[in-house]
């Protein structure tokens, strides 16, 4: 019982529904953020049959990070470049090789570096909505 003169104050935690709204906030970001990487890698890539383009997607790989990137077998020989041997035939090009170096075209880095600004601005976005 409070005495004349005193004050009863009563608390009320709502921790587990800042905790819930902080979750959904991350989780929205993250799938934001992938898929305008992915949009922005695809504008980057290189074309030749539409194959490595068409294979870049985006994926959460745990509760914190989200992937971009691509299945296909030589896309680090894009994104990065490579050596290779002059005067080798190859078969799916129909040509013999005439250089010894191939430069990259990148193409994921790009869309993850030149977009930074980008990508905090929809991390700000969500969790200030949430």
């Amino acid at each position: 019982m409070a005495r004349e003169g005193s004050w009863t104050f009563t608390f009320t935690s709502n921790v587990d529904q800042v905790l819930r709204m902080t979750e959904a906030a991350k989780i929205a970001a993250l799938e934001k953020m992938g898929g305008t990487a992915e949009t922005y890698a695809k504008k980057e890539c290189p074309v030749d049959t539409g194959r490595l383009k068409g294979s870049i997607t985006h994926q959460k790989q745990d509760e914190d990070t989200m992937l971009v990137g691509t299945n296909v077998e030589y896309a680090p020989y894009v994104e990065l470049g490579h050596d290779q041997e002059v005067g080798r035939f190859v078969p799916a090009i129909g040509k013999r090789l005439v250089a010894s170096h191939v430069n990259g075209k990148p193409y994921i880095r790009p869309a993850i570096e030149n977009h930074v600004g980008e990508y905090q601005k929809i991390v700000e976005n969500e969790f200030r909505n949430a």
